[in-house]
């Protein structure tokens, strides 16, 4: 006798699911003494009728589950807009395609009112990195990344470029002693830092907020893996600049890049969670899952960010301040900007969203810094408000290959070979991070020079990293 099969099931009706499998037991048991097409006709009419044979002692489990599974709530899915809103792309012939598709599934989420790509943009999680998000009353954590209020801080030292490379042992000891990296390092006992930022009233928002401030306290003061870095170098004003005061020259300076280290990450997961778990989007926007403004989780998110982003700025006051104590420097100027956050502001005269991952910000005369690599020079810059970047520009070079392309195709000597030539000190790293893993910060500089003015050139010559070339936290 010819069995009833799974195929024959789903052609008159059936879907892949447990009903099939009840329904293929009872064909398998009747199917001699009934027949195949009789049976077939039968187990029809049960998938469509099933309330008629509910009393019935063959076919009452199956009836009872089809029913059961009809009145199971469906997961109703968000659905993204049939077509993307425009966007402006700064550098396209240099950006991977990758980035540009995830760029244009943000554009179809139905919250989204503008958005734009900077030229040194690559693939991430949700939201390519290098890429700016305006959305209208929703915060979406993979907008803003994982590492979150990641920032640059520049220090301008009141000491001439002859004086690092007299005393060049000196700096490259005191950045060692001044600095800690790497996922999970921290400092213990009586080297811990404090800063008011520990004090706030944030931290006693929820008890998975508050279980961060221990952590928070020990890692205060430190930087993270991969590409998060201490530098001393050289940054050279061409001209005076009237509105730093800094007249033209060349002047010892100190870089750093970081965030807001394990405190930062773990807010970031816990959200992104919660937002999958709210905002179900489909499968190819699933990252790019967004909470209400509105809600109780929305408004957390947005105070848990925010106090996120104060103490990765309180991590690198620390950095500095220890620096300019142990070099005996005067500060002339201090400039710091950062990026992976969002921020509330007005976009063609209503109140937006704007998501900048891996962007930073530049409107008109907002300065920032945006660096190339450990050889490669870096920009202080300031802002021109370009609206068509919604007031954004680059956050840096950009990655040209991925961690693993790095250190499968660059070896120890072709790096130490590339630092020997720029003359540049390296203390830590891995080769995921090898200066020719990243694009030409030149071509980046000039694929945005409608976004921001060069205010002066910074040049790296000591650069500290992670030991081990850890990844962030």
């Amino acid at each position: 006798m010819e069995k009833i099969t799974g195929t024959d099931l789903i052609s008159v009706g059936y879907k892949q699911n447990a009903v099939l499998g009840i329904a293929l037991k009872i064909a398998a048991a009747n199917s001699e003494s009934i027949g195949k097409e009789a049976l077939l006709m039968q187990l029809q009419k049960v998938n469509e009728n099933p309330e008629n044979y509910l009393d019935d002692p063959i076919l009452e489990d199956l009836a009872t589950k089809i029913i059961e599974e009809a009145n199971t709530p469906k997961e109703e899915l968000i659905p993204l807009n049939e077509v993307a809103k425009e966007y402006n792309i700064f550098g396209e012939q240099h950006i991977e395609e990758g980035a540009r598709k995830q760029m244009h599934i943000a554009m179809k989420l139905p919250v989204t009112v503008a958005g734009a790509l900077m030229p040194d943009a690559h693939q991430g999680y949700g939201l390519p990195i290098g890429g700016v998000l305006a959305t209208k009353n929703a915060i979406i954590p993979y907008g803003v990344g994982v590492d979150i209020g990641c920032r640059m801080a520049l220090s301008v030292y009141d000491i001439p470029e002859s004086h690092f490379y007299e005393n060049e042992a000196k700096y490259k000891r005191e950045l060692i002693a001044h600095t800690k990296f790497g996922a999970g390092h921290g400092y213990h006992g009586r080297y811990k830092s404090s800063h008011d930022v520990l004090d706030r009233k944030e931290f006693s928002l929820t008890p998975f907020i508050k279980n961060l401030q221990d952590k928070a306290w020990s890692q205060l003061g430190t930087s993270g893996g991969g590409n998060h870095f201490v530098e001393f170098g050289i940054i050279e004003f061409a001209e005076k600049d009237e509105i730093l005061n800094i007249e033209k020259g060349n002047y010892v300076a100190l870089l750093t890049h970081s965030g807001s280290r394990g405190m930062g990450a773990t807010i970031a997961g816990h959200y992104t969670r919660l937002a999958k778990q709210i905002c179900k989007l489909p499968q190819e926007a699933s990252n790019l899952a967004y909470l209400d403004m509105n809600s109780q989780e929305g408004q957390e998110y947005w105070l848990a960010m925010n106090l996120a982003g104060d103490y990765a700025s309180a991590c690198h006051q620390v950095i500095h301040d220890k620096m300019q104590k142990a070099v005996g420097a005067t500060v002339l100027a201090k400039v710091e900007n950062h990026h992976n956050f969002a921020w509330k502001e007005i976009w063609n005269n209503e109140e937006v969203i704007v998501h900048r991952k891996g962007a930073t910000p530049a409107a008109k005369g907002v300065m920032g810094i945006i660096p190339g690599s450990m050889t490669a020079p870096g920009f202080l810059v300031r802002g021109k408000g370009e609206a068509s970047a919604i007031n954004s520009a680059s956050h840096g070079a950009g990655r040209q290959m991925s961690r693993t392309q790095a250190v499968k195709n660059i070896t120890k000597a072709d790096m130490s070979a590339v630092l020997k030539e720029h003359g540049v000190t390296l203390v830590g790293a891995g080769r995921d991070e090898a200066p020719m893993a990243y694009k030409d910060i030149t071509v980046v500089m000039e694929a945005q020079k409608e976004l921001i003015d060069v205010v002066a050139k910074f040049t790296p010559k000591l650069v500290r990293m992670a030991d081990d070339g850890s990844h962030e936290d």
